[in-house]
């Protein structure tokens, strides 16, 4: 383990730390991480094959075309690729089809699910800063193989990521303030083809030194996927961008507040397909909303206020706070399985684990991550605001 990694904390996982050119920094986090991404790369080859029908051949196409793209939107991101498949000796493609999962999954009409996300804009904060979070709702057997991925270049430009084994980017944030939350959209406009795939998007902004940047890494493409990225920065602003291919909408705070989930809320010409299925999509935006309305009214939002909307029940298995469903075959269960809340003007990064809603909160700073000797501060001593939660209701409760 390097001298910056931190191993897991019951709240969340593990965390590695890269610093160097991003082809450095690339097979570093090969090297310490092979075996995840290999168990990653397996994962989602199979779900290439039998949620897609992708042959062994067409990922290694696709990968290969997706290492292009790449290479043409942001080198940066194409040599942290190079050097990560290097350093877990494994094939570029493969590699750059797993950072293209939404597309080769949802391209080919595979379907899965979501997450939900908030911002919250800093005069309606009590601390006066830019608050961003969301709970990330996957399959359960990603957990293992996700980890909090930190990056410093020669420049000293650094950022702070939830990520699967393999993969650059999620939710996170870097040294200038920027922050930006992923949530799972699906249209019919959503195509297979050469575009940039959505995580290279999310990774695009983490790269970005300003809002305007992210926008341009964002807007300014061809893009053959749906999603939606919602960006706060620690100078005060938030914006919510639902993207298509061809075409985008945004949204802008209401009363301070921007909350998200997995269907469009912005006039567009397109249909949306996952509207209908997604658990509760329709609902968790307003939901959260109503949790946080009286704070941000009254000025006074704090981190514990976010937290408690992330782990509401509302509608249990299937909220804010997501619960395994003992009606849903296994391969197709979904579950809240990371929890994550920034503070972006003090560049802290706080992550749970599942469930969320009964466990606390650990605490990294972007800063303090690569100070030699340091030591995070992983625990909340008693009585702090955001404290381990309550045990989750039992599903025959609620159903009674």
């Amino acid at each position: 383990m390097n001298e910056h990694d931190r191993p897991a904390h019951p709240a969340g996982p593990p965390l590695i730390a890269v610093e160097g050119t991003y082809r450095e920094m690339g097979a570093e986090l090969g090297r310490r991480t092979g075996d995840l991404v290999e168990r990653s790369i397996q994962t989602y080859l199979r779900r290439f094959r039998d949620g897609a029908g992708l042959s062994d051949a067409d990922v290694l196409r696709w990968g290969a075309t997706y290492l292009g793209v790449a290479r043409e939107y942001d080198t940066r991101i194409a040599e942290m690729l190079e050097g990560l498949a290097e350093g877990a000796g494994q094939p570029i493609e493969h590699v750059t089809a797993l950072n293209a999962r939404t597309e080769m999954l949802y391209g080919t009409g595979y379907r899965d699910e979501g997450c939900t996300s908030v911002a919250v804009l800093p005069k309606y904060t009590r601390d006066g800063h830019t608050l961003l979070a969301q709970n990330w709702d996957w399959h359960p057997e990603q957990g293992p193989v996700t980890f909090l991925l930190a990056t410093r270049d020669t420049e000293g430009f650094s950022v702070l990521t939830l990520a699967e084994a393999g993969m650059l980017a999620k939710s996170g944030l870097n040294s200038a303030g920027l922050g930006v939350c992923a949530n799972l959209l699906v249209s019919d406009r959503d195509t297979g083809g050469v575009g940039v795939p959505y995580h290279y998007l999310l990774r695009g902004v983490l790269q970005s030194r300003t809002m305007s940047e992210a926008h341009r890494k964002v807007l300014d493409v061809r893009r053959i996927s749906s999603g939606n990225l919602l960006i706060a920065d620690a100078g005060g602003e938030a914006i919510d961008l639902e993207v298509a291919p061809e075409v985008f909408g945004h949204l802008l705070p209401e009363d301070g507040l921007i909350t998200h989930s997995n269907h469009f809320a912005s006039p567009l010409p397109l249909v949306d397909r996952k509207a209908a299925t997604s658990a509760l999509t329709l609902l968790r935006p307003s939901r959260a909303r109503h949790l946080l309305e009286d704070a941000a009214a009254a000025r006074t939002l704090t981190l514990a206020d976010i937290v408690g909307a992330l782990r509401d029940h509302y509608s249990f298995p299937d909220g804010i706070c997501r619960h395994l469903d003992p009606g849903i075959p296994a391969e197709q269960a979904v579950t809240s399985v990371y929890s994550v809340v920034m503070d972006l003007g003090t560049r802290d990064l706080y992550i749970a684990a599942e469930p969320p809603c009964a466990r606390p909160y650990a605490r990294w700073n972007l800063d303090d991550v690569f100070a030699d000797g340091s030591s995070p501060d992983v625990h909340f001593p008693p009585g702090s605001d955001i404290a381990p939660g309550p045990e989750p209701v039992p599903l025959e409760a609620v159903d009674a």
